[in-house]
């Protein structure tokens, strides 16, 4: 099968997922056509059946804001056109279902099908969709997909209880590559990371205020009165600059390293003890999945979908959102604990093993894929 991806090739769950996505479909042997204006943070180039199509946005000052929408739809039409693509999937809603929708009606007005797949990924809904001058472009682009996916069902429930759509939305929950992120207990605690020989903390995130990405640098405080840690800070965004002030505020700056936007975060994550989330709100949570297919325990929050990758107490802890004590308390808790901290890594990476490996996840999306080109022309996702 011949797919377009399109994404937000920076550093943040959508990308990262739909990176993968299409790194394992050409792996299982589609022709995978990546269609953004920026190469995907993730997408090493050189692999057989990836293809990268740059949107090229004119700046003619005319335009106070450059048409990205319309270029990114103009570019999907011109490489559907060319490579013959069986279909679009855009990952977010705002605006990549809209530009694949005039995509699909351009090609039919030369006689092509074009149908797409919108999956959507949480802020896209809760933040981007909440807006009152975007909710009616939302809806009008979840209504308007031939295929809706959701990461979670957490995520389907709000996207249908805030939207009031009548597509089916079908979950297809977010996935790792089981056989790259992997434990490695002999590295765990690296001086790589921990110069010190401290414990290791690890947080990944693109730095934005709903990741509380401060939380983490009181968490480290009050982790340290127990035990000796470092806590690695890997991704970066507006929030990076108030963690570092705060980190020398509180007297720890020596005990944090911030290690800015990273490729490969499998070979750092296998290196930590304990991974931090104390998110806001995550409709999913790759990162804890990430670390718990590593056997790096997760201490999360309980909010959204995360109580549906994390299980409190088996394989990871959940805390309320900024009760730093809670959250320190748990960190401590499998620092100085070694038989439930062995218990828990073993449950994480078991977790991982048994629902969320590519190997399970990948065959759903090709089986909707299949469904979708399989509808009569014109069809939308329906209940």
């Amino acid at each position: 099968m011949r797919i377009g991806i399109t994404c937000y090739p920076t550093y943040g769950g959508s990308g990262i997922v739909a990176t993968e996505l299409g790194l394992e479909l050409a792996n299982r042997g589609h022709e995978v056509h990546f269609i953004s204006y920026a190469n995907p943070i993730r997408l090493d180039p050189g692999i057989p059946r990836i293809h990268y199509h740059e949107v090229e946005v004119t700046t003619y000052p005319l335009f106070q804001y450059p048409p990205y929408a319309l270029a990114l739809a103009s570019r999907m039409a011109e490489v559907a056109l060319r490579h013959s693509l069986d279909l679009l999937h855009v990952h977010y809603a705002i605006p990549h279902s809209i530009s694949a929708m005039l995509a699909r009606q351009m090609l039919a007005r030369q006689g092509r099908r074009l149908p797409f797949i919108t999956t959507l990924h949480g802020t896209d809904i809760t933040l981007v969709g909440a807006d009152r001058s975007l909710f009616p472009i939302t809806k009008f682009s979840i209504e308007e997909s031939n295929g809706v996916t959701a990461i979670s069902d957490h995520l389907r429930v709000t996207t249908v209880d805030f939207f009031g759509v009548e597509n089916e939305i079908r979950v297809i929950k977010n996935f790792v590559n089981c056989e790259i992120y992997r434990p490695d207990p002999e590295r765990r605690g690296s001086s790589a990371l921990a110069p010190k020989g401290e414990k290791v903390l690890i947080h990944i995130s693109n730095f934005r205020p709903v990741k509380r990405v401060l939380d983490c640098i009181r968490i480290l405080r009050e982790v340290r009165r127990h035990v000796p840690a470092h806590l690695v800070m890997v991704g970066d965004g507006p929030d990076r600059g108030p963690a570092e002030r705060l980190a020398r505020e509180l007297g720890v700056e020596e005990n944090v390293t911030f290690m800015g936007k990273r490729s490969h975060v499998e070979r750092l994550l296998p290196l930590a003890h304990v991974l931090l989330l104390p998110s806001e709100m995550e409709s999913f949570g790759l990162a804890a999945l990430e670390g718990m297919a590593c056997g790096v325990p997760p201490v999360a929050t309980h909010v959204g979908g995360l109580p549906e990758v994390v299980s409190n107490g088996e394989d990871g802890f959940l805390e309320n959102v900024g009760d730093i004590t809670a959250q320190a308390a748990r960190v401590v808790e499998l620092l100085t604990d070694s038989t439930l901290y062995e218990r828990m890594s073993r449950a994480a990476r078991r977790k991982a093993e048994t629902q969320y490996c590519a190997s399970l996840i990948i065959p759903q999306y090709e089986r909707y894929y299949e469904e979708v080109c399989s509808r009569p022309a014109g069809a939308l996702a329906s209940v």
